[in-house]
Formats: C-alpha cells, sequence, structure tokens
C-alpha cells in the first residue's frame, strides 16, 4: 500500500497517521510531548523532547502498519510557538516558547504604547498579544550566547531540521503568517517589523509553499533515509484544507486546549472587530487567506472542573452538564486572559451569579457552555466583518465529538455544524497537500470529493437573547479592572 506519513504536532502530543492514496487513515500513533510551567504565565517546552514525541509516534503508527510504502512525510503543527538552535551543532538555544505563554505581555504594552499597533496588524493581520511570536523570538535572542550561529523558528522548521539531520532551515507560509515578522500582502519576512521586534529577519527560515520540497529524511527511525517531505502547515490551516473548506465562506472550528474559528476568504481583508487575518495555506506561490478567531482556553477547562466537581473524567462531567438547563450561572474561562475577539490579557476567570440554589449540574453546564458562547463571539464579528454568508462549518478535535457539546454550539451560532467521525483532520490536510505535490490528488476538486464520514447537527431553538446576556454580563466582570482598595 502507498501512503503518506502525516505527522501532527500539537501542544500535548504529538501523532503521526498513514493516509492511504484513497483518503483514509489506515494507522496511527502518538506520544505525549510534556510541558512546563516555570513561572506563573510562563508556559514552555523542551526541543529535544517535543521531536522525540514526534519519533515515538511515527514508532507506534508504523508498528502497526508493516509493509507500507511511504511515499512522502507531512507536517502539520502547533502554531506561534518558537525556539531557537545553534545552526552549526543543531543544539537547542532556549525553550520552545508555546503560544499559552505570556511572558512578553510587557513587551507587547510597551509596543503598543509607542504606537506600533495598527502598523503591526495592517501588515502580519495580527495583533499585539502575547500569544503571538515576535517578542518571543527577541526573548530567545536576547538569552542566546551571542557567539552562537543562531537560527529562530517556528515549530514546523525546528521539526523539519531535525528530520532532515540539520540540512534544511525552511517554513511555509501558514506558519509564517502567524510569526508577526511576515508581511502578509509582500509574502515575505518584512525588514520593519523585525525592526519592531527587534529580530534579525535573516535569522529566519526560508518561506516555501504549503505544499512543496521541504527536503528529504535523514536517520528518522522507520523511514527510509531519503523520503521526501512535501508539506507543512500550521494545523489550524491543515484542518481547514482537510475539510475541503475551499469555498469563500466555508470555515471550521477546531476544538482542544484552545480552539481556533477560520474561515476562507476570496481575497485579503484587513482584520477589525477582534479576528485576524491569515494565509490559510499556499500553493503554486498564491496564497488563500482566512479569517481566524484564536480562543486561548476552551476544552481545557474542562479537566480541571472535573477534577473539583470529583468527577472521574470529562465524559462525567459532560454527561452532567447535559441534565441541567442552559439558564444558570455564566463562566469566563480566562485562565490565561482572554483571545480573539475580546484581546483582554488581563481577564479573569470567574463565575458570575452563583447563589445557594446553584448546583453542581449547573456549573458543570456553565463550563461545557463557555466552550459554544467563545465560538459565537468570534463567529459574530467574523460575519460583522466580511458581509458574506457562513458557508459549511466543519468541527474537528477531540471535543467534536460529543454531541451534547456540539448540539450546544449549533443553537448559540444558529447554523448547522458538521461533525466528521475521524478526529485527524490536521494530519489529513497535511497528508492532502503531499499527495498535491506528488501528484497522487491532481488538484482542489479531487481532494474535496474524497470519501469523509460527516454527520449534520442542526440548530435548535432556545432562548439565546437569555443566554447570551448570562454571557455578557460574566464577560463584563471578567475584563472589569480592579478596584483600588481604600488608602491604596
Amino acid at each position: 500500500m502507498r501512503a503518506i506519513l502525516a505527522i501532527d504536532q500539537g501542544t500535548t502530543n504529538s501523532k503521526a497517521v498513514l493516509v492511504s492514496e484513497k483518503g483514509e487513515v489506515v494507522a496511527r500513533g502518538a506520544a505525549p510531548v510534556g510541558i512546563s510551567y516555570p513561572k506563573p504565565g510562563w508556559v514552555e517546552q523542551d526541543p529535544r523532547r517535543l521531536y522525540a514525541s514526534v519519533c515515538e509516534a511515527i514508532s507506534v503508527c508504523l508498528s502497526s502498519a508493516p509493509g507500507v510504502d511511504i511515499e512522502a512525510v507531512a507536517i502539520s503543527n502547533q502554531r506561534e510557538s518558537v525556539t531557537a538552535w545553534d545552526a552549526e551543532t543543531g543544539d537547542p538555544l532556549g525553550p520552545v516558547l508555546s503560544w499559552q505563554c505570556r511572558r512578553t505581555a510587557p513587551d507587547c504594552e510597551r509596543l503598543i504604547a509607542e504606537g506600533h499597533l495598527d502598523r503591526v496588524q495592517a501588515l502580519t493581520g495580527l495583533p499585539l498579544d502575547p500569544m503571538f511570536p515576535g517578542p518571543k523570538f527577541k526573548w530567545l535572542l536576547d538569552r542566546a550566547n551571542a557567539g552562537k550561529a543562531i537560527r529562530l523558528g517556528t515549530i514546523d522548521s525546528w521539526l523539519i531540521h531535525c528530520l532532515t539531520g540539520g540540512r534544511r532551515h525552511v517554513c511555509d507560509a501558514s506558519n509564517a503568517a502567524r510569526s508577526q515578522l511576515f508581511d502578509l500582502q509582500e509574502q515575505r519576512w518584512s525588514p520593519e517589523l523585525g525592526e519592531i521586534f527587534g529580530v534579525d529577519v535573516a535569522l529566519l527560515p526560508q518561506v516555501l509553499d504549503s505544499s512543496a520540497d521541504f527536503g528529504s529524511t535523514l536517520g528518522l527511525p522507520g523511514v527510509a533515509d531519503g523520503t521526501p517531505i512535501r508539506a507543512a502547515i500550521g494545523d489550524s490551516h491543515a484542518a481547514l484544507f482537510g475539510h475541503g473548506a475551499f469555498k469563500p465562506g466555508d470555515g471550521k472550528v477546531t476544538f482542544g486546549t484552545g480552539s481556533s474559528v477560520m474561515t476562507t476568504l476570496p481575497r485579503f481583508i484587513a482584520p477589525r472587530n477582534g479576528v485576524t487575518t491569515t494565509v490559510a495555506w499556499r500553493i503554486e506561490g498564491t496564497p488563500t487567506f482566512a479569517f481566524e478567531g484564536n480562543i486561548l482556553v476552551s476544552a481545557a477547562s474542562l479537566p480541571w472542573m472535573a477534577q473539583i466537581l470529583g468527577l472521574p473524567d470529562v465524559a462525567a462531567l459532560v454527561d452532567l452538564a447535559a441534565t441541567a438547563e442552559p439558564e444558570g450561572p455564566g463562566f469566563v474561562p480566562a485562565f490565561v486572559g482572554l483571545g480573539a475577539p475580546y484581546w483582554e490579557p488581563d481577564a479573569r476567570a470567574l463565575f458570575s451569579q452563583i447563589n445557594f440554589s446553584t448546583t453542581r449540574a449547573q456549573m458543570a453546564r456553565a463550563v461545557t457552555d463557555s466552550i459554544a458562547f467563545q465560538v459565537h463571539d468570534v463567529i459574530a464579528a467574523m460575519r460583522a466583518q466580511s458581509g458574506g454568508e457562513l458557508g459549511a462549518l466543519s468541527v474537528d478535535g477531540g471535543p467534536s465529538q460529543n454531541r451534547f457539546l456540539m448540539q450546544c454550539v449549533s443553537n448559540l451560532i444558529q447554523h448547522a455544524v458538521i461533525q466528521c467521525e475521524a478526529p485527524e483532520a490536521s494530519a489529513l490536510g497535511a497528508a492532502y497537500l503531499a499527495g498535491l505535490s506528488l501528484g497522487l490528488w491532481s488538484d482542489l476538486k479531487v481532494i474535496e470529493g474524497l470519501p469523509r464520514n460527516t454527520q449534520v447537527i442542526a440548530p435548535e431553538a432556545v432562548d439565546r437573547k437569555a443566554l447570551l446576556n448570562t454571557w455578557n454580563d460574566a464577560l463584563a466582570r471578567s475584563t472589569a479592572r480592579p478596584t483600588p482598595a481604600k488608602g491604596e
């Protein structure tokens, strides 16, 4: 069997899947990455452990599918996480600074105070928020040995460096677009942005199309040396591609630690209303653009609440939530501030409108509903800006398999969602891009027609006004500035 080995390197796990010529997943493997929190608000990972987890996932995957002929390797990866390494030895020169990390919040505040916000947004489509990598690159540079030959990179570039035995320093346009150093309209690293953030853009990888020649493997256990690497793309972008969301207005919601809401655009549209503009993918030098809303904490709040309520797992929490009516307290999961469409780094996680009659089930329902409310607000911001209709909306990621959670999302946005059976949308999207490069699939129309087991969840009638009033009240409390105590 001919297949593509797709790597999906995520925040908490690395996955590997084999995708056949029919577009079907024929084998899977996964391994944990590990994540550390050295200080409040700091989130980082070990670059070596990150790559080791990829190798472990590949080993598990290949062990369950002997005799498969691997045509190519494809990569999808966590975005906005960055690292630095020695160009000569390949040794890491710092940790992976996670997209969740807030250590650069003071730098973002300073850049905003200096008046750079509008220019950065105009060039990159991204706000000045600690989620994004511009100041993170500077943080890494400031702590790297000045005598070293330094390479800076997004996670796809670090993986390609490792997979090719250090021979290539490249990334794709979708990952570059999330770096804050890439001019979206010029499609190149921007010296102007480099000056704003204090980063020498010569240290950054060469930017290639998402479907391109990224080099070939060397020393990857279980994979023949010389196997071509033919695709790299950010995980959310890969999921959008994997769903076949090629028409303007089509979109997807990826649910995970955080969530990404993304809709395809007919052309570049400058961002406003709290959403970002990004490169969805680039093929044959032509970028496809998309709106995106990045939700910082989504399903990550579920195990936290399950533990507090003494429940065995997330499934038990959702089952408990389903027994409660939607009218109840509000909950805002602002554990690390709020992302799109609010961009409030100082927001606080809280429950609101609780009283002596509040039940455990209502608390559970408030937490599960917070996932849907955030998606609603992002989609409302996108609708207000695009002026077009929302098209087919697919959902993926682990929580998307829960019918109750997805029904809540559909009800709030008053739009059908398409639940996909396969949870590996990001890996599939990367594999499709690699197959496109190899000629396994001739064009986007063929990829759009590949079989996908789906179920449509239509919206039900609910009192959206009352629900949104509770949510908006909780939001207002979450983002309110603390009142100084008397005497301060």
